[in-house]
């Protein structure tokens, strides 16, 4: 799991999710509900003092500070910079109560993090990742069909639409968020196989979403895989998240009931004193060859083309989930050498085992004393490479899970494996069969869930997420 994995924390001059045509992370704080008198008068002078020492691509707060308040740059410097574009220090209040004389501050760290709904791509395939996450898959309810599937997308996409934007929903807010700014959040929808059936759409099902194979290091709970819908929630605020996943499972109403839901985190965002590689539960770096949205080839490999087959899916992605359980145990037997051996790359540095830094390129003909290879031959790091894969390439976007101690005293913990891709049998599929046929890895990891799930384009203004599927 230690190549292709977690997408980088973005930095200045490197694309996000957000540049033009994209949804994104906003660089500009959403303003509070309501401000004094002669705000905007000071509010100018203010941007004007203060826009000369602002960070490149940084919004500039619309208030000078106060005294007492820690400016975004000390915050950045003193915290540990992210690569996220954070908003300005004078930032959103959500849906807080409205702001008085003797608060000038509101939210200025990460709770004033803003992605944009809107756009060609949806959100949280390219959006930094979060420090919380929830997937959940749903069924459509018996009796339910195309009419009431096309209900549930207008009010969920309404929902993630307020919600991003760190409003309340549109009815009965739960107040679970109400002091919180928008977090990063981000909600992400897809089809199921089986939602088509469902639907009477079949003719409009895309080959590529077509079953997995089956693979032989493959223990599925059917019960928790697959699923006629599929949401993907990511904050960097835990209440914010699953204040969108109990606004979600509400809206579903009597037309969805909830198949099954698995909960995952990250390394919060300025945890680490500089911007680096996520870490997973083994305690290896975990992403350091994953696509960037920088390279020449990457919207061809992660997003189906505007003239892609069908038409509905332009601008989107296949998502594969797998829960992927780590046998934590017998890993931590092993000794370092062992457990380097079995990825391929230092477990302090993630630099490979042939030598260098975490970005250098990884030399597979590089021998010992002995003549054997440095990195071995069945090495996870190794095996999968897009050059061994015939380019095969996805982005890996996962979240870690723990799910307590077993009945025999063992963590149930893991991986929520999510990967994207423009066809999952030119990204997934051939990797998985490789992984398959002889990864060091295999011993310690167990596949216990499945779902394959086609991640429609993003919605345009005044639209919902899948209407040209639903209403074309």
């Amino acid at each position: 799991m230690a190549e292709q994995s977690t997408p980088e924390t973005s930095s200045p001059g490197t694309p996000v999710e957000g540049a033009p045509g994209q949804g994104g992370v906003s660089q500009k704080a959403a303003a509070p509900k309501a401000a004094p008198k002669g705000a905007a008068a000071k509010g100018a002078a203010a941007k004007g003092a203060s826009s000369e020492n602002a960070l490149p691509g940084e919004a500039v707060s619309e208030k000078a500070p106060s005294k007492g308040v820690i400016s975004r740059r000390r915050l950045l410097g003193t915290a540990g910079a992210t690569g996220l574009a954070l908003g300005a220090a004078g930032g959103a209040a959500g849906y807080a109560a409205a702001p008085s004389a003797d608060r000038t501050a509101l939210l200025s760290s990460l709770g004033a993090d803003e992605v944009m709904f809107h756009g060609k791509h949806q959100p949280g395939i390219t959006t930094a990742l979060q420090a919380r996450g929830h997937l959940v898959a749903f069924d459509l309810a018996a009796g339910a069909g195309r009419k009431e599937a096309a209900a549930l997308l207008r009010r969920w996409s309404t929902t993630a639409q307020r919600l991003m934007a760190g409003e309340a929903s549109a009815s009965a807010d739960t107040d679970v968020a109400r002091d919180a700014g928008p977090s990063s959040l981000t909600v992400t929808f897809g089809f199921g196989h089986s939602f088509f059936a469902r639907t009477g759409l079949e003719k409009q099902r895309p080959i590529a979403l077509d079953p997995l194979p089956d693979f032989s290091s493959d223990h599925l709970d059917k019960a928790r895989s697959n699923g006629d819908l599929w949401v993907q929630i990511g904050s960097n605020d835990s209440l914010v998240a699953f204040h969108a996943l109990r606004a979600i499972q509400k809206d579903a109403g009597q037309a969805a009931k909830v198949r099954w839901q698995m909960n995952g985190f990250n390394r919060t965002p300025g945890a680490t004193s500089q911007p680096m590689t996520a870490r997973n539960l083994m305690g290896q770096i975990d992403g350091t060859r994953n696509p960037k949205p920088s390279e020449s080839d990457f919207d061809r490999r992660i997003f189906v083309p505007d003239a892609g087959d069908p038409s509905w899916m332009a601008g989107g992605s296949y998502a594969v989930v797998r829960r992927i359980r780590m046998l934590l145990d017998d890993w931590e037997q092993l000794s370092v050498k062992a457990q380097e051996d079995v990825i391929g790359r230092r477990k302090t540095t993630g630099a490979p085992l042939s030598g260098g830094t975490e970005t250098t390129e990884m030399d597979l003909e590089k021998t010992d004393a002995d003549g054997g290879l440095v990195v071995p031959i069945n090495a996870h790091s190794r095996i999968t490479r897009p050059d061994e894969n015939g380019g095969a390439a996805m982005l890996r976007r996962p979240f870690s899970f723990h799910d307590g101690i077993d009945a025999e005293g063992v963590p149930d913990a893991g991986l929520l494996f999510v990967c994207w891709q423009a066809d999952p049998l030119r990204g997934f599929v051939p990797v998985q069969r490789k992984l398959d046929r002889g990864d060091a890895l295999s011993t310690y990891i167990r596949h216990e869930s499945s779902g394959l799930f086609a991640v429609p384009g993003g919605a345009a203004e005044g639209e919902y997420v899948g209407q040209k599927l639903l209403e074309g």
